[in-house]
């Protein structure tokens, strides 16, 4: 079955049954069962985790947290791995997943992209899990995008409803998840180095799957197992720029600083796993075999959607016949309105402007979730006539940051319900071959 479920309803066209196609190959290429058993191996009682060897010791515990929008998925083939060697675990997963069973690993659901009391809840659980660790036992993290809203740990005095507004409003104004993940560090008692602050003296094994922009894992889930490059000094920079806190109508946020003894970090091997290069390789190839001849443009794409969307089709309508242009990353939204769609919907729709009759975008969320039920949109000429037949004007729908409606009355809207995986958005862009 494919990933992208109303393929054959999109396919109106050679060029768009391309697109789908290297689309749908992006996305298969992130399926975590295959990422974990290409990157965990258990042989004689050792753990292989990249070119560390980690053993199991009889009398040790070995304990499995997942976090993130990858968690149960991951954990289910971490489980087949490692089997009975397993002690005890929490899967923390923003997914509803009736199938998530495991022996001795319990399942949890929480709320994303804003934390609810339930995170926080589950939060204390996992740190209760790593306490009174000894230097024998062993902790394997599984992280993934969506760990840092659910990694809900505030101090003494504060409440997870002003991180939800918080986090809303540093949404409604732009900010990059850099800058997001640079405040959430600071108040969250679970992000920024502290699970591996818990989980000393014993070892401590993540696995990461990489959402962030440049893939740098300070900033991947709020890196809970990294020692933290950021201070409360940063933070605050963060909330001045945005004057977050007189318009969310709070005195403060009880910023903390993360740990920044290196002891904490001595026994910690941080490993990537995955990120939106395995998806833009597995693109390139299966364009190559369609007879085009792509090329990786960005693999750490940001600025304003639109913006992006505007530059990536100008730059495909100048690149010669067969091209494919492709990119990762993620960009911002500026909201205005109160409308429906999420950034990869804004991409599309600001390729518009300069969208050609021989060219065709394609900007999809590789987690299926583009702010709603769509994974994102196709740009091209069947939008574009159906926009102008239709007296469609992109202001307008921007302006009220309403562009699922915009495509659901022009078509082009990608549906894939959640795909288990996060790499953050991948971007097509082709020019047609002339016949």
């Amino acid at each position: 079955m494919p990933i992208i479920s109303n393929t054959k309803e999109l396919s109106l066209n050679l060029l768009r049954e391309k697109a789908l196609a290297i689309a749908e190959a992006g996305l298969s290429a992130l399926d975590s069962s295959i990422v974990i058993r290409n990157s965990l191996k258990l042989e004689n009682n050792n753990i292989y985790v990249g070119d560390k060897i980690f053993p199991i010791l009889a009398s040790s515990k070995l304990i499995v947290i997942g976090v993130g929008k990858c968690a149960i998925n991951a954990v289910s083939e971490v489980e087949k791995i490692l089997g009975d060697h397993i002690t005890s675990g929490i899967v923390l997963d923003v997914h509803e997943n009736t199938t998530c069973k495991f022996k001795k690993i319990k399942c949890i659901t929480g709320s994303h992209p804003t934390p609810t009391e339930k995170n926080v809840v589950a939060t204390k659980e996992i740190v209760a899990m790593l306490s009174d660790l000894t230097p024998s036992d062993l902790v394997l993290f599984i992280i993934s995008g969506g760990g840092s809203a659910l990694l809900c740990l505030p101090e003494e005095g504060s409440v997870y409803l002003d991180e939800s507004l918080i986090v809303s409003e540093l949404f409604r104004v732009g900010a990059s998840i850099k800058e997001l993940n640079t405040l959430r560090k600071h108040i969250s008692l679970a992000r920024g180095g502290y699970l591996a602050k818990y989980a000393y003296p014993a070892h401590v094994v993540s696995l990461i799957f990489s959402d962030v922009p440049g893939n740098d894992i300070n900033f991947i889930s709020s890196g809970p197992t990294v020692k933290d490059m950021t201070t409360i000094v940063d933070a605050e920079a963060v909330l001045s720029k945005y004057q977050i806190l007189k318009k969310c109508n709070i005195l403060h946020c009880g910023l903390i600083e993360t740990p920044k003894d290196e002891k904490y970090f001595s026994n910690v091997y941080n490993y990537l796993v995955l990120s939106n290069e395995h998806a833009l390789k597995a693109m390139s190839l299966k364009a190559k075999s369609l007879g085009l001849r792509p090329s990786i443009q960005d693999t750490k794409m940001v600025g304003e959607a639109k913006v992006v969307g505007e530059r990536i089709a100008k730059e495909i309508s100048q690149a010669d016949e067969g091209r494919v242009l492709l990119y990762g990353g993620e960009t911002t939204v500026v909201i205005h309105g109160h409308g429906r769609g999420g950034r990869n919907q804004e991409l599309a729709l600001g390729a518009l402007k300069n969208i050609q009759t021989d060219t065709l975008v394609l900007s999809l969320a590789s987690d299926g979730k583009d702010n709603g039920p769509y994974a994102g949109a196709i740009m091209d000429r069947e939008i574009l006539e159906n926009s102008n037949s239709k007296g469609l004007d992109s202001q307008i729908f921007f302006a009220e940051n309403n562009v699922s409606e915009f495509f659901e009355q022009s078509g082009g809207l990608l549906k894939t319900g959640d795909t288990g995986s996060n790499v953050s958005d991948l971007i097509i862009a082709i020019k047609d071959i002339q016949t």
